[in-house]
């Protein structure tokens, strides 16, 4: 787990996002957050490797086979930020509303660098998803498998 790079862009006596750090027994979180920003995107978070591994989506994410949206990979986020809703103050990385737009679990197919095939079953996302890594390392694809 390293969430150096999360708690560098956070000021916790402003925000109430969690610091976490605590060791987790590894599980199998899924959630996206709808993340009223600067700009309206959405946070895939996988719980994995102590973490929740993080890619912001600008669209919508997929609810049917044959969409394709881009997803960013950003910095890992503590676990207990799976279940964070709340408004992060102005003047603050990230300043806006978050609220859980689906949550549930996921199994994971493969996992490879550049490519997670996973089995997610949430409210509003089920089914088989895939995450495949561009070449320049931060951009993924993320869709559904028919």
């Amino acid at each position: 787990m390293n969430l150096r790079e999360y708690w560098k862009k956070r000021n916790f006596a402003k925000t109430t996002e969690p610091k976490g750090g605590l060791k987790m027994v590894e599980g199998n979180i899924y959630v996206i957050q709808r993340h009223a920003a600067t700009h309206l995107h959405y946070d895939l978070r996988l719980e994995m490797d102590g973490a929740l591994k993080s890619w912001a989506i600008p669209k919508e994410p997929p609810t049917s086979a044959g969409v394709k949206r881009l997803a960013v990979q950003v910095e890992d986020h503590p676990v207990e930020y799976a279940n964070f809703e709340g408004t992060i103050p102005e003047g603050e990385y990230g300043a806006g509303t978050v609220k859980i737009w689906d949550k549930g679990t996921y199994r994971s197919i493969d996992r490879k660098e550049d490519k997670l095939i996973l089995e997610i079953d949430g409210n509003k996302l089920k089914g088989t998803y895939v995450l495949l890594r561009f070449k320049d390392k931060k951009n993924w694809l993320f869709f559904k498998k028919k």
